[in-house]
């Protein structure tokens, strides 16, 4: 079973405070402010692994092969403070 992180109903500066804490690249469907924080995070010179963000209408088949793709071609250093979006 998997440890919870206590992050259900938490705003979007701490959730990725704990990505960059915990060197983790973070997967989203929020396309809306989630891209926000972090360029802003970037610019305020702090830690940023990486976020990708996932549209919501993207077929879960699509957004697997992507993923795998990305895990395969990029290391986590080239992905550090960038925003990606998966392509619809």
């Amino acid at each position: 079973m998997a440890a919870t992180v206590g992050l259900k109903g938490a705003d979007d500066p701490a959730v990725l405070e704990l990505a960059a804490r915990e060197n983790r690249l973070l997967a989203t469907h929020d396309l809306r402010t989630i891209p926000k924080h972090a360029c802003e995070r970037v610019k305020a010179g702090l830690s940023m692994p990486g976020v990708t963000a996932i549209p919501d209408d993207l077929p879960i088949g699509q957004v697997i092969d992507d993923l795998a793709v990305l895990v395969e071609c990029a290391t986590p250093s080239e992905l550090q403070s960038l925003v990606i979006y998966l392509p619809r």
